[in-house]
């Protein structure tokens, strides 16, 4: 059957064509991943000072680079994330099995999430009691509760957990979202980014966005919305991107050019969408370039870099700023620029010993990804 199937291919150029389209496309899923997650670390990168210092330094050149690089890698990559996520969701015929489904993602997703926030505590807050690192420590038993389970409010440790747990309960309802017409999808999808742009959601959901995407990427896989966004030439994916992040960024660095509201929270929105196609339009491109080896090997770390990166940024970064210094000192530049590549080494070196030592604990802080490491 196989060698008939291969012999078909070769006689079937559109199948050929399909073949290789499905290749390119699981390539650039994978790409996507480590894209978007190097540029989390840009929104969480060490600056060594506290809230009221880097208040004072707003509108350094300094400054300005920090958000340009926190804006147009960070924050604007994380809504792909989201989209693959609901992508693969609606094509994945074990999401129709509810009690294994959610089993697969408590294993995946929530558990990981769990272990990482522990670790947090323990080696963050640890540094914190015995050698003086100006970080959280446990207060309360309340306080120790909501950092491990992210139940009502954001951690003070793990800062971008909050996007698994709320992944983890879209997971919980992607049975009943893989079901749903498209009229009703469209509804939901809706009601998330009113949620998002009112500022509602907590509780419930940190970051209503999360759930926002998570639907359109099932909307996006009923509809062939990634090969036709694919498709797009540059001059067209990259405009809307460009355009609405200049106004995006000009109003982060000018705080009083647009008082807080609707219309900065409908731009963000804007912003966020256009940049899921840029970033996705990237990725397509990348799994055709020189880069796509080098960024497929680093795939299998790219959930382990994102769970970890806080921890090592919490504990390394005031290391190396004794060598390049805090925010405004001339060397900083340097560092902030290359901290997500330290930080990727740091967990490539990591997520490599600790496969070969502890091959479970790495698939289990990995979310199954370092198993074949």
């Amino acid at each position: 059957m196989a060698v008939e199937t291969l012999a078909e291919n070769r006689e079937n150029p559109v199948s050929r064509v399909l073949t290789t389209d499905a290749a390119r496309r699981s390539d650039a899923i994978s790409i996507a991943r480590v894209i978007c997650i190097l540029g989390v670390v840009y929104v969480h990168a060490w600056t060594g000072l506290n809230g009221h210092d880097l208040e004072s330094l707003r509108g350094t050149s300094q400054d300005s680079l920090r958000w340009g690089l926190m804006e147009v890698f960070g924050r604007s990559a994380v809504p792909l994330l989201g989209l693959i996520s609901g992508w693969l969701v609606e094509g994945s015929s074990r999401t129709h099995d509810w009690l294994h489904h959610v089993g697969r993602k408590a294993r995946t997703i929530l558990l990981p999430m769990i272990l990482w926030n522990a670790l947090a505590i323990l080696f963050v807050s640890g540094a914190a009691w015995m050698l003086g690192l100006s970080a959280p420590v446990p207060s309360s038993t309340g306080w120790m509760f909501e950092e491990l389970f992210i139940v009502s409010r954001n951690p003070d440790i793990n800062v971008q957990m909050p996007f698994l747990r709320d992944l983890f309960l879209c997971m919980l309802a992607a049975p009943l979202f893989v079901r749903l017409p498209g009229w009703a999808l469209g509804a939901v999808a809706a009601m998330a980014a009113l949620c998002q742009i009112m500022g509602w959601g907590p509780p419930v959901l940190m970051r209503a966005s999360i759930l926002f995407f998570f639907i359109m990427g099932i909307v996006a896989r009923r509809e062939g919305l990634a090969d036709r966004v694919a498709a797009l030439p540059w001059m067209v994916a990259a405009p809307p991107f460009a355009l609405l992040m200049t106004a995006q960024l000009y109003i982060s660095l000018h705080p009083g050019a647009l008082p807080p509201g609707i219309g900065t929270a409908v731009l963000d929105m804007a912003v966020r969408v256009a940049a899921a196609l840029f970033f996705w339009r990237l990725a397509w491109s990348l799994a055709a370039s020189a880069a796509r080896g080098m960024l497929l090997r680093i795939e299998p770390f790219a959930f382990f870099l994102f769970c970890s990166h806080l921890i090592l940024i919490w504990l390394g970064g005031p290391v190396l700023g004794v060598v390049f210094g805090k925010l405004g000192s001339p060397f900083y530049p340097a560092y902030l620029l290359v901290q997500p590549l330290l930080v990727l080494v740091a967990v490539v070196l990591l997520g490599s010993l600790l496969s070969r030592a502890a091959p479970g604990l790495a698939k289990l802080l990995s979310g199954g990804r370092l198993m074949a490491v």
